[in-house]
């Protein structure tokens, strides 16, 4: 690592924990990126807070044998994200090194301080210029695209390049290395600027280049439970809060296989070893269903497990958003999934304690809701300036201790976020899965699912909600049932019970390690959902409480084995009109 002339020195003074107290001498500002000296390493940190000439630091690295006096030096540099063509398919830590390329250099167990380039030099990429010489470029306009993979990536104007430059050389088309020049214009003032196919930004800033607008449409997940009950649009953020064991992994995994976007960013933020190695092993032989080609193909994993340094998982969520704001710049629809948000705010809270500022609830910093607004505030749907538009669509899964949905990050969470998809202890126990309890989940979308729907299924939002109020009156009978017994229930009250049981076992329950009923595409959502519908408006009539208990068991049963059979045959409109006729000729007679 090269010293500059404009980096600041100092010494340690103070070790508490990972957080180290410098005097120094000199400008500088919160935020940036310091090293400490250990021999013949460097560990890199961050500048916290500066009191006089006392800077804060949190490093990233175990902080074992750092002394009194030990050197530091300061670059004027914030936490940045290296962004080009490569990222696709990469594995990083919370400061973006590759960890493939680390366990080459350092072996199995990681070394301190070994901070390799996030994107490889070596390889060189076919670059075909768009903008022409003596044209006026504005940040974030593009220059030109390089394939990565089926995805076409446009270099564009480095972010941190505000005003307007004009273009005095560019590129013929042809092989490129990351670092060699591409583009040179010059600014306002006559500076001559050189660009390459590669650019940074601080991980902590938000990227975005456009104008927010309205999110206007649903993304599809292939869960009948996310896309029916409790939608998610497509820039929009929502939540997966649930107790250990609950499935708030698989859910994850799921959605990033299934979920109708271009990109997904995988954040295992303080997750335990063992999950993230499963899902390192896992991902790169998973296809994705949409192109049958490997899912890791448009995948960018950041992993920063519970045993590695807490500081280094503050910094891993925002490297994750700051990654997917980068793609969304060129239009394309990503999705973002960070487990868990509160590890990170652990981290949080370790911190603030270290720095003895005053507590809130449950030890949390004072200004945990703000962090967590304004990491959601990130996501949404960007209207670009060249024409296009690009999303980001953000799930946090979120672990509160003991299933206690009254925690500070639950709540600071639901506040901010646009559906809520709450896993059950209850649910998992009694293998309902997906564990997405349906009595407690909401969803802010469903009238623009349903506007979405309406030239397919009229009134689709109000159907929902109907479902939805007969699933809670279903619980509510459920409840009284427990106490005075089903021969103390009205044979009406009954038949609703049935019902709710029906359409939780027959449409929200779903096998994600089967390959015929882990993903239910819309239009057959539509269909299974229709039929169950029109069942559930059908009058009723039985002669006794056996007899409507053996009707629908067999109509259960019979629903679900033709759904399954449906979707394994491929014929499932024709499947459905037989089951739709059986259906009603057997409520008819």
């Amino acid at each position: 690592m090269t010293t500059g002339v404009d980096e600041v020195k100092g010494t340690v003074v103070r070790a508490f924990g990972n957080l180290l107290q410098v005097a120094f001498e000199g400008s500088l500002r919160q935020g940036a990126v310091g090293y400490v000296r250990l021999g013949d390493i460097e560990l890199k940190s961050e500048v916290i807070e500066i009191a006089g000439g006392i800077a804060k630091l949190q490093v990233y690295e175990q902080t074992h044998d750092i002394r009194l006096g030990s050197p530091v030096r300061f670059t004027q540099r914030l936490l940045e994200a290296e962004l080009g063509p490569g990222l696709l398919g990469g594995i990083f830590d919370g400061l973006q090194s590759p960890l493939e390329e680390v366990a080459q250099v350092s072996g199995v167990f990681m070394e301190r301080g070994v901070y390799l380039p996030p994107l490889s030099r070596t390889e060189r990429w076919e670059y075909v210029p768009v903008a022409h010489v003596g044209s006026l470029m504005h940040r974030g306009e593009t220059l030109g695209t390089t394939q990565e993979g089926r995805f076409t990536h446009r270099i564009m104007v480095p972010f941190d390049c505000y005003g307007t430059y004009k273009l005095t050389w560019v590129a013929s088309t042809g092989l490129y290395g990351l670092d060699d020049p591409i583009a040179k214009a010059t600014d306002s003032e006559g500076r001559e600027l050189t660009w390459t196919m590669v650019q940074r930004w601080p991980v902590k800033m938000a990227l975005q280049e456009g104008m927010r607008v309205k999110v206007e449409e649903v993304m599809s997940t292939g869960l009948r439970i996310i896309d029916t009950q409790f939608p998610i649009a497509r820039g929009g953020s929502f939540c997966t809060p649930g107790p250990f064991g609950a499935g708030k992994t698989v859910l994850q995994h799921h959605l990033a296989k299934y979920s109708d976007v271009d990109i997904v960013i995988v954040v295992a933020c303080g997750e335990r070893a063992g999950e993230v190695v499963e899902m390192l092993r896992e991902f790169p032989h998973l296809i994705d269903p949409h192109t049958n080609e490997p899912l890791s193909t448009r995948t960018v994993i950041i992993c920063n497990t519970s045993s590695m340094p807490v500081a280094a998982r503050e910094a891993s969520i925002y490297m994750g958003i700051t990654i997917a704001e980068y793609y969304r710049q060129m239009g394309y629809s990503v999705l973002a999934l960070a487990d868990s948000t509160s590890r990170w705010a652990q981290a949080l809270r370790e911190m603030s304690g270290r720095l003895e500022e005053i507590p809130g609830e449950e030890a949390f910093p004072a200004y945990l809701a703000s962090r967590i607004a304004a990491f959601y505030e990130r996501c949404g749907v960007i209207e670009l300036r060249g024409g296009g538009r690009g999303s980001i669509t953000l799930c946090g899964a979120v672990s509160p201790a003991g299933g206690n949905f009254e925690e500070p990050v639950t709540q600071a969470t639901l506040a901010v976020v646009g559906a809520f998809l709450g896993l059950s202890r209850a649910r998992s126990d009694s293998r309902r899965y997906p564990a997405v309890d349906p009595l407690i989940s909401w969803s802010k979308y469903i009238d623009l699912a349903g506007r979405h729907l309406e030239s397919k299924v009229e009134g689709w939002s109000g159907m929902v909600r109907r479902v939805q109020k007969l699933l809670i009156d279903a619980d509510e009978i459920r409840r009284r049932m427990e106490v005075v017994g089903e021969e103390g229930t009205p044979i009406n009250d009954l038949v609703v019970y049935l019902k709710g049981e029906m359409f939780d076992f027959v449409y929200l329950q779903q096998n994600a390690f089967d390959p015929q009923d882990a993903y239910c595409p819309m239009e057959r959502q539509l269909e299974l959902f229709r039929l169950l519908y029109s069942i559930f408006e059908t009058p009723f009539e039985f002669a006794d409480r056996d007899e409507a208990r053996s009707y629908f068991l067999e109509l259960q049963s019979r629903l679900k084995n033709m759904n399954y059979l449906a979707f394994k045959s491929g014929e499932y409109e024709q499947a459905m009109k037989q089951l739709e006729q059986t259906v009603h000729f057997e409520v008819a007679s």
